[in-house]
């Protein structure tokens, strides 16, 4: 499991997703049908999702399977924003699918 926060034109998102990696075309795919094609990705560590979500975490993740395996966990970018330091995310993922 992964989680990403994407910096899309509509706003930040944090998502879960069963994928291995952000590059995979199945979750590029599930992303553009959701309008999402163009954006700035920071693969955020999984246990630090946990601990700052707690019980809303365990309850979008409960959620998650092979026939749904993308999930918003978030989409309040202020809260997103002060939850994580740039410092705790990953490197900067640049996507755009044209």
């Amino acid at each position: 499991m992964k989680s990403l926060l994407l910096l899309t034109a509509s706003g930040p998102l944090l998502i879960l997703t069963s994928h291995e990696s952000l590059h995979d075309p199945k979750l590029l795919e599930e992303l553009r049908h959701k309008g999402i094609g163009k954006f700035v990705a920071f693969e955020v560590p999984v246990s630090l999702a946990r601990q700052r979500y707690g019980g809303h975490f365990q309850a979008v993740e409960s959620g998650l399977h092979e026939t749904d395996d993308l999930r918003v966990l978030d989409f309040n970018g202020q809260r997103v924003f002060q939850l994580f330091r740039f410092d705790e995310l990953g490197a900067p993922i640049l996507q755009e699918q044209l």
